[in-house]
Protein backbone atom coordinates (compact mmCIF):
# COMPACT_ATOMS: atom_id res chain seq x y z
CA UNK A 1 0.00 0.00 0.00
CA UNK A 2 0.60 3.61 -0.83
CA UNK A 3 -0.47 5.31 2.91
CA UNK A 4 3.14 6.34 3.20
CA UNK A 5 3.34 8.35 0.23
CA UNK A 6 2.02 11.81 -1.04
CA UNK A 7 2.39 13.29 -4.60
CA UNK A 8 2.21 12.42 -7.96
CA UNK A 9 5.53 13.70 -9.47
CA UNK A 10 7.08 15.18 -6.90
CA UNK A 11 6.71 12.57 -4.63
CA UNK A 12 7.45 12.06 -0.78
CA UNK A 13 7.32 8.83 1.03
CA UNK A 14 8.08 8.85 4.68
CA UNK A 15 9.31 6.08 7.39
CA UNK A 16 9.60 5.90 11.21
CA UNK A 17 7.96 5.46 14.30
CA UNK A 18 7.70 7.71 17.50
CA UNK A 19 10.03 5.99 19.95
CA UNK A 20 12.35 3.90 17.31
CA UNK A 21 15.88 4.24 16.30
CA UNK A 22 15.48 7.24 13.11
CA UNK A 23 12.47 8.60 11.16
CA UNK A 24 13.05 10.26 7.29
CA UNK A 25 12.28 10.04 4.33
CA UNK A 26 12.68 9.59 0.25
CA UNK A 27 11.49 12.66 -1.98
CA UNK A 28 11.04 11.25 -5.82
CA UNK A 29 10.56 13.21 -8.78
CA UNK A 30 12.55 16.94 -7.32
CA UNK A 31 14.08 18.09 -10.72
CA UNK A 32 17.34 18.06 -11.36
CA UNK A 33 19.56 21.67 -11.07
CA UNK A 34 17.37 22.53 -7.84
CA UNK A 35 19.57 24.99 -5.43
CA UNK A 36 19.07 23.72 -2.24
CA UNK A 37 19.98 25.19 1.10
CA UNK A 38 20.58 22.41 3.73
CA UNK A 39 19.92 25.51 6.55
CA UNK A 40 16.69 26.41 5.12
CA UNK A 41 15.48 22.34 6.08
CA UNK A 42 16.95 22.66 9.68
CA UNK A 43 15.04 25.90 10.03
CA UNK A 44 11.66 24.59 9.40
CA UNK A 45 12.50 21.74 11.53
CA UNK A 46 13.48 23.93 14.51
CA UNK A 47 10.17 25.33 14.03
CA UNK A 48 8.49 22.19 14.30
CA UNK A 49 10.93 20.31 16.87
CA UNK A 50 9.47 19.73 20.39
CA UNK A 51 11.11 21.33 23.84
CA UNK A 52 11.10 25.05 21.92
CA UNK A 53 8.81 26.83 24.61
CA UNK A 54 7.05 26.07 28.30
CA UNK A 55 3.57 25.94 25.95
CA UNK A 56 5.14 22.89 23.96
CA UNK A 57 5.98 19.18 24.65
CA UNK A 58 9.65 19.06 26.72
CA UNK A 59 11.11 15.87 24.80
CA UNK A 60 14.17 17.62 23.55
CA UNK A 61 14.58 16.43 19.91
CA UNK A 62 17.83 18.19 17.99
CA UNK A 63 16.23 17.09 14.79
CA UNK A 64 19.42 17.24 12.83
CA UNK A 65 18.81 16.32 9.27
CA UNK A 66 21.04 13.94 7.78
CA UNK A 67 20.59 13.72 3.81
CA UNK A 68 22.14 10.64 2.19
CA UNK A 69 21.80 11.14 -1.58
CA UNK A 70 19.47 13.08 -4.38
CA UNK A 71 21.88 16.51 -3.61
CA UNK A 72 25.50 17.14 -5.14
CA UNK A 73 27.41 20.29 -4.43
CA UNK A 74 24.32 22.06 -3.23
CA UNK A 75 22.17 21.36 -6.37
CA UNK A 76 19.55 18.49 -6.81
CA UNK A 77 20.84 15.57 -9.07
CA UNK A 78 17.50 14.16 -9.74
CA UNK A 79 18.00 11.09 -8.15
CA UNK A 80 15.62 10.22 -5.14
CA UNK A 81 16.34 12.34 -2.24
CA UNK A 82 16.81 10.35 0.69
CA UNK A 83 17.34 12.19 4.55
CA UNK A 84 17.24 10.84 8.03
CA UNK A 85 16.08 12.41 11.27
CA UNK A 86 17.98 10.34 14.40
CA UNK A 87 15.45 9.54 17.64
CA UNK A 88 17.86 11.15 20.30
CA UNK A 89 15.71 11.49 23.42
CA UNK A 90 13.48 7.87 23.51
CA UNK A 91 11.43 7.71 26.74
CA UNK A 92 9.76 4.16 26.17
CA UNK A 93 9.33 3.46 29.53
CA UNK A 94 7.16 6.12 29.76
CA UNK A 95 4.41 4.16 27.50
CA UNK A 96 4.64 0.95 29.53
CA UNK A 97 1.71 1.66 31.31
CA UNK A 98 -0.24 1.76 27.87
CA UNK A 99 1.64 -1.58 26.69
CA UNK A 100 -1.84 -3.55 27.01
CA UNK A 101 -4.57 -0.29 27.30
CA UNK A 102 -5.98 1.72 24.84
CA UNK A 103 -6.17 5.53 25.67
CA UNK A 104 -9.38 7.10 24.66
CA UNK A 105 -9.31 9.06 21.09
CA UNK A 106 -5.90 7.62 20.26
CA UNK A 107 -5.05 5.51 17.44
CA UNK A 108 -4.63 2.51 19.73
CA UNK A 109 -7.15 0.34 19.85
CA UNK A 110 -7.72 0.66 15.72
CA UNK A 111 -3.98 0.00 15.32
CA UNK A 112 -4.26 -2.88 17.15
CA UNK A 113 -7.43 -3.96 15.41
CA UNK A 114 -6.58 -3.64 11.94
CA UNK A 115 -2.81 -4.93 11.91
CA UNK A 116 -2.95 -7.29 14.90
CA UNK A 117 0.30 -5.49 16.55
CA UNK A 118 0.79 -1.87 17.54
CA UNK A 119 4.00 0.21 18.59
CA UNK A 120 2.82 1.48 21.85
CA UNK A 121 5.42 3.43 22.01
CA UNK A 122 4.25 7.11 21.88
CA UNK A 123 2.17 5.81 19.61
CA UNK A 124 4.67 4.38 17.09
CA UNK A 125 3.93 5.52 13.22
CA UNK A 126 0.83 7.31 14.66
CA UNK A 127 3.21 9.73 16.50
CA UNK A 128 2.94 13.38 15.31
CA UNK A 129 6.54 12.53 15.56
CA UNK A 130 6.32 11.37 12.26
CA UNK A 131 5.66 14.86 10.89
CA UNK A 132 9.10 15.51 10.87
CA UNK A 133 9.88 14.21 7.89
CA UNK A 134 7.19 15.80 6.06
CA UNK A 135 8.33 19.57 7.19
CA UNK A 136 12.41 18.68 5.91
CA UNK A 137 10.48 17.52 2.50
CA UNK A 138 8.42 20.50 2.69
CA UNK A 139 11.48 22.64 2.85
CA UNK A 140 12.70 21.26 0.29
CA UNK A 141 9.79 21.81 -1.96
CA UNK A 142 9.21 25.21 -1.02
CA UNK A 143 12.80 25.97 -2.23
CA UNK A 144 11.61 24.81 -5.95
CA UNK A 145 8.04 26.52 -5.22
CA UNK A 146 10.73 30.25 -4.75
CA UNK A 147 12.01 29.77 -8.74
CA UNK A 148 8.34 30.06 -9.44
CA UNK A 149 8.15 33.31 -7.29
CA UNK A 150 5.58 31.24 -4.83
CA UNK A 151 5.68 31.04 -1.21
CA UNK A 152 3.65 30.15 1.72
CA UNK A 153 3.11 31.33 5.08
CA UNK A 154 0.82 30.44 7.64
CA UNK A 155 0.12 31.42 11.49
CA UNK A 156 -2.21 30.44 14.39
CA UNK A 157 -5.36 32.25 13.88
CA UNK A 158 -7.59 30.82 17.26
CA UNK A 159 -6.09 29.00 20.09
CA UNK A 160 -9.44 27.46 22.08
CA UNK A 161 -12.35 29.98 21.87
CA UNK A 162 -9.44 33.09 21.28
CA UNK A 163 -9.68 33.93 17.53
CA UNK A 164 -7.68 36.05 15.70
CA UNK A 165 -9.76 39.05 14.55
CA UNK A 166 -7.37 41.24 12.47
CA UNK A 167 -6.94 40.32 8.96
CA UNK A 168 -4.01 41.26 6.98
CA UNK A 169 -0.46 39.97 5.18
CA UNK A 170 1.28 39.01 8.32
CA UNK A 171 5.34 38.50 8.12
CA UNK A 172 7.82 35.37 8.84
CA UNK A 173 9.09 37.86 11.89
CA UNK A 174 5.62 38.75 13.56
CA UNK A 175 4.57 35.21 13.13
CA UNK A 176 7.88 33.96 14.83
CA UNK A 177 7.60 36.83 17.50
CA UNK A 178 6.35 34.67 20.28
CA UNK A 179 6.00 31.29 21.30
CA UNK A 180 2.36 30.91 20.05
CA UNK A 181 3.23 32.15 16.51
CA UNK A 182 0.11 34.31 16.42
CA UNK A 183 1.19 37.46 14.99
CA UNK A 184 -1.06 39.98 16.41
CA UNK A 185 0.98 40.15 20.14
CA UNK A 186 -2.25 40.95 22.49
CA UNK A 187 -4.41 38.37 21.12
CA UNK A 188 -1.08 35.95 21.21
CA UNK A 189 -0.34 36.82 24.91
CA UNK A 190 -4.30 35.84 25.83
CA UNK A 191 -3.22 32.52 24.18
CA UNK A 192 -0.67 32.09 25.66
CA UNK A 193 -2.19 32.60 28.98
CA UNK A 194 -5.20 30.37 28.13
CA UNK A 195 -2.44 27.52 27.22
CA UNK A 196 -0.77 27.66 30.38
CA UNK A 197 -3.83 27.83 32.62
CA UNK A 198 -5.36 24.83 30.71
CA UNK A 199 -2.28 22.76 31.12
CA UNK A 200 -1.89 23.72 35.29
CA UNK A 201 -5.86 22.08 34.70
CA UNK A 202 -4.04 19.02 33.39
CA UNK A 203 -6.01 19.10 30.37
CA UNK A 204 -5.56 20.74 26.65
CA UNK A 205 -7.17 22.99 23.90
CA UNK A 206 -7.30 22.63 20.15
CA UNK A 207 -7.17 25.75 17.60
CA UNK A 208 -6.71 26.47 13.79
CA UNK A 209 -3.83 27.14 11.98
CA UNK A 210 -4.65 29.76 8.39
CA UNK A 211 -2.15 29.23 5.41
CA UNK A 212 -1.99 31.21 2.41
CA UNK A 213 0.22 30.78 -0.61
CA UNK A 214 1.18 33.50 -3.32
CA UNK A 215 2.10 33.71 -6.39
CA UNK A 216 0.48 30.39 -7.61
CA UNK A 217 -0.79 30.84 -11.07
CA UNK A 218 -4.10 29.86 -12.91
CA UNK A 219 -3.85 26.36 -13.70
CA UNK A 220 -2.87 24.10 -11.10
CA UNK A 221 -5.05 21.85 -10.45
CA UNK A 222 -7.17 18.51 -12.36
CA UNK A 223 -10.31 17.75 -12.19
CA UNK A 224 -11.89 15.83 -11.06
CA UNK A 225 -9.87 13.89 -8.77
CA UNK A 226 -6.72 16.04 -8.36
CA UNK A 227 -8.87 18.43 -7.96
CA UNK A 228 -6.29 20.93 -5.93
CA UNK A 229 -8.88 21.71 -3.00
CA UNK A 230 -9.41 18.22 -2.70
CA UNK A 231 -5.45 17.34 -2.37
CA UNK A 232 -4.97 20.17 -0.24
CA UNK A 233 -7.59 18.85 2.05
CA UNK A 234 -6.21 15.18 2.01
CA UNK A 235 -3.28 16.16 2.30
CA UNK A 236 -3.72 18.39 5.74
CA UNK A 237 -6.13 15.81 7.00
CA UNK A 238 -3.93 13.41 6.90
CA UNK A 239 -1.52 15.67 9.60
CA UNK A 240 -2.63 14.32 13.65
CA UNK A 241 -5.63 15.67 15.61
CA UNK A 242 -7.27 18.02 12.25
CA UNK A 243 -10.61 17.52 11.82
CA UNK A 244 -11.26 19.96 9.44
CA UNK A 245 -10.09 21.80 6.80
CA UNK A 246 -11.45 24.72 4.83
CA UNK A 247 -10.91 26.71 1.32
CA UNK A 248 -11.48 30.41 1.32
CA UNK A 249 -14.60 31.85 3.03
CA UNK A 250 -15.04 27.98 4.39
CA UNK A 251 -18.01 27.16 6.02
CA UNK A 252 -19.35 30.63 7.64
CA UNK A 253 -19.46 31.18 3.19
CA UNK A 254 -22.25 28.34 3.64
CA UNK A 255 -24.68 30.75 5.27
CA UNK A 256 -24.26 33.34 2.95
CA UNK A 257 -26.23 33.74 -0.19
CA UNK A 258 -24.60 33.35 -3.15
CA UNK A 259 -25.00 37.15 -4.28
CA UNK A 260 -22.98 37.83 -1.57
CA UNK A 261 -20.35 35.08 -2.10
CA UNK A 262 -19.43 34.76 -5.59
CA UNK A 263 -16.51 35.89 -6.91
CA UNK A 264 -17.30 38.59 -9.35
CA UNK A 265 -14.34 39.26 -12.20
CA UNK A 266 -12.96 42.51 -12.88
CA UNK A 267 -10.48 43.35 -15.47
CA UNK A 268 -7.10 45.91 -13.77
CA UNK A 269 -3.95 46.30 -16.12
CA UNK A 270 -5.13 43.90 -18.72
CA UNK A 271 -5.36 41.35 -16.47
CA UNK A 272 -8.66 39.06 -15.47
CA UNK A 273 -9.09 39.39 -11.59
CA UNK A 274 -11.13 38.65 -9.23
CA UNK A 275 -13.30 41.61 -6.60
CA UNK A 276 -13.01 39.16 -3.85
CA UNK A 277 -11.47 36.00 -2.76
CA UNK A 278 -13.93 33.72 -0.80
CA UNK A 279 -13.37 30.69 -3.18
CA UNK A 280 -9.67 30.66 -1.74
CA UNK A 281 -7.78 31.02 -5.25
CA UNK A 282 -9.36 27.94 -6.40
CA UNK A 283 -12.71 27.34 -9.01
CA UNK A 284 -13.40 24.46 -10.19
CA UNK A 285 -10.27 22.76 -8.61
CA UNK A 286 -7.90 24.80 -10.57
CA UNK A 287 -5.84 28.17 -8.95
CA UNK A 288 -7.44 31.01 -10.48
CA UNK A 289 -4.38 33.30 -9.91
CA UNK A 290 -5.23 34.42 -6.32
CA UNK A 291 -3.86 33.73 -3.18
CA UNK A 292 -4.60 30.48 -1.99
CA UNK A 293 -6.32 30.29 1.36
CA UNK A 294 -6.86 27.70 3.75
CA UNK A 295 -7.93 26.94 7.55
CA UNK A 296 -6.61 23.81 9.16
CA UNK A 297 -8.47 23.15 12.47
CA UNK A 298 -7.31 20.83 15.55
CA UNK A 299 -8.92 19.01 18.17
CA UNK A 300 -7.49 19.16 21.61
CA UNK A 301 -4.34 17.08 22.25
CA UNK A 302 -5.96 13.16 23.13
CA UNK A 303 -3.49 13.19 25.97
CA UNK A 304 -4.23 14.53 29.62
CA UNK A 305 -3.04 14.31 32.51
CA UNK A 306 -5.98 13.31 34.04
CA UNK A 307 -8.11 9.65 34.96
CA UNK A 308 -10.22 8.45 32.27
CA UNK A 309 -12.03 5.66 31.84
CA UNK A 310 -11.26 3.02 29.24
CA UNK A 311 -10.49 -0.45 28.41
CA UNK A 312 -7.72 -2.95 27.89
CA UNK A 313 -7.02 -5.56 24.92
CA UNK A 314 -9.44 -8.05 26.72
CA UNK A 315 -12.51 -5.54 27.15
CA UNK A 316 -11.70 -5.34 30.77
CA UNK A 317 -12.51 -2.20 31.84
CA UNK A 318 -9.75 0.22 33.13
CA UNK A 319 -8.34 3.69 34.26
CA UNK A 320 -5.95 5.45 31.70
CA UNK A 321 -3.99 8.74 32.61
CA UNK A 322 -1.57 10.75 30.57
CA UNK A 323 2.12 10.09 31.29
CA UNK A 324 5.29 11.50 29.63
CA UNK A 325 5.78 14.79 27.48
CA UNK A 326 3.13 16.07 25.59
CA UNK A 327 1.81 19.27 24.01
CA UNK A 328 -1.13 20.85 26.07
CA UNK A 329 -2.01 22.66 22.48
CA UNK A 330 -0.70 21.21 19.33
CA UNK A 331 -1.27 24.26 17.23
CA UNK A 332 1.84 25.81 17.76
CA UNK A 333 4.48 23.74 16.64
CA UNK A 334 1.91 22.49 13.37
CA UNK A 335 2.66 25.55 11.82
CA UNK A 336 5.83 24.56 10.04
CA UNK A 337 3.79 21.15 9.41
CA UNK A 338 0.85 22.91 7.50
CA UNK A 339 3.32 25.12 5.69
CA UNK A 340 5.43 21.68 4.46
CA UNK A 341 2.27 20.10 3.53
CA UNK A 342 0.73 23.10 1.54
CA UNK A 343 4.00 23.61 -0.41
CA UNK A 344 4.12 19.14 -1.08
CA UNK A 345 1.01 19.78 -2.69
CA UNK A 346 1.51 22.66 -4.84
CA UNK A 347 4.67 21.67 -6.02
CA UNK A 348 3.41 18.33 -7.14
CA UNK A 349 0.36 20.63 -8.95
CA UNK A 350 3.11 22.82 -10.26
CA UNK A 351 4.67 19.68 -12.28
CA UNK A 352 1.62 18.71 -13.09
CA UNK A 353 0.44 21.74 -15.06
CA UNK A 354 3.12 21.54 -17.37
CA UNK A 355 1.70 18.28 -19.08
CA UNK A 356 -1.70 19.67 -19.59
CA UNK A 357 -1.34 21.32 -22.94
CA UNK A 358 1.32 21.89 -26.05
Amino acid sequence: MASNSIGNIFRLSTFGESHGSAIGGVIDGCPAGLSIDESCIQTQLERRKPGQSRISTQRKEEDKVKILSGIFEGLSTGSPIAFVIENTDQRPKDYGHIQESFRPSHADRTFQEKYGIRDHRGGGRSSARVTAPIVAAGAIASQFLETQKVHVRAWVSRVHDIELTVEQDWTLEEIESNIVRCPHMATAQEMIGRIEAIKKEGDTVGGAITCKAYGVTIGWGDPVFEKLNANLAKALMGINAVKGVEIGSGIPGTYRKGSEENDLFTKKQGEIRTSSNNSGGIQGGISNGEEIIVKVSFKPVATIMQDQSSVDKDGLSTTVKGKGRHDPCVVPRAVPIVEALVALVLADASLMARSSRI
